[in-house]
């Protein structure tokens, strides 16, 4: 019986351009989102912080009736949901299944890239667990990955701050070293790069290839659901879109609407 939603999981409001991006690959599904506003961002905290605050999303998720999770979280994505999927879920959760954003974002990166250099700019502790170079060389082991951490995107992007000057200097400081490696395609390691894509676009130029998540998911989302029938006979299809905030803010409120590309109404989730 078609009872359950697609959970969709950020440390912030940035996975609602992930979010975006499948809505309208599967626009007939039932959505809730999580942003975690109240603690983000994810990516300067350690492993083991980064692992609770996901596995408290997991749960949050799971107890509102969802049957899947997208974790739209690069950073928990390469900190946590290896050991969420193999530990947590079979005590907690049984069947259910929790899937990430950056196996999906090394794929394509390997269809793309031609002359096998490929940039990645992320979060710090994303550049640290070395999952984008890991998931990209287990499918070409020769690939040169260069990485970039980029701390002070998210907080800017948080603030409102995208079209600054700052975040353009900050943009020109972070892109600069990966484009003198002579890289042919960039992935956008964090969901909130998504909403500075054109600027990056201007500093990288055309014959860049530029990986956003939000263009991506949702197909592959699409076609998960075509090989798990299982999975896509639970899921309801009324097109609800339910929303949720750890700290409800009129910034949240604003930005979040920005991202999702229509005004969104948010409720407050309470973690633990």
């Amino acid at each position: 019986m078609r009872q359950k939603s697609i959970g969709v999981f950020d440390s912030g409001f940035g996975g609602l351009d992930i979010m975006k991006g499948i809505v309208r690959e599967l626009p007939e599904y039932d959505f809730i989102y999580l942003g975690d506003t109240a603690r983000a961002p994810y990516g300067t905290r350690s492993g083991k912080i980064i692992y609770e605050f996901s596995r408290e999303a997991v749960d949050f998720l799971f107890q509102k009736d969802c049957e899947l999770l997208i974790f739209a979280c690069n950073t928990a994505s390469s900190d946590a949901l290896h050991r969420i999927q193999v530990e947590h879920l079979p005590k907690n959760h049984g069947n259910k299944r929790v899937l990430g954003v950056l196996i999906p974002a090394a794929e394509v990166a390997c269809e793309l890239s031609r002359s096998k250099r490929v940039g990645v700019i992320a979060t710090a502790s994303t550049v640290q667990s070395k999952s984008f170079i890991r998931e990209i060389n287990k499918i070409i082991p020769d690939i040169k990955i260069y990485q970039q951490a980029c701390p002070l995107l998210v907080p800017l992007v948080e603030a409102g701050e995208q079209n600054s000057e700052m975040t353009q200097i900050a943009l020109r400081k972070y892109l600069t070293p990966l484009l003198a490696k002579e890289i042919d395609t960039l992935i956008l390691g964090c969901t909130h790069y998504g909403i500075l894509e054109a600027k990056i676009r201007k500093i990288v130029g055309r014959n860049v290839k530029i990986i956003s998540e939000s263009r991506i998911i949702g197909a592959k989302l699409k076609d998960y659901l075509a090989r798990h029938p299982e999975i896509e006979t639970r899921l309801a299809q009324n097109g609800k879109r339910t929303f949720y905030s750890t700290d409800l803010t009129d910034n949240f409120q604003k930005l979040g609407s920005r991202f999702f590309g229509e005004k969104i109404e948010v409720n407050k989730a309470e973690l633990r």
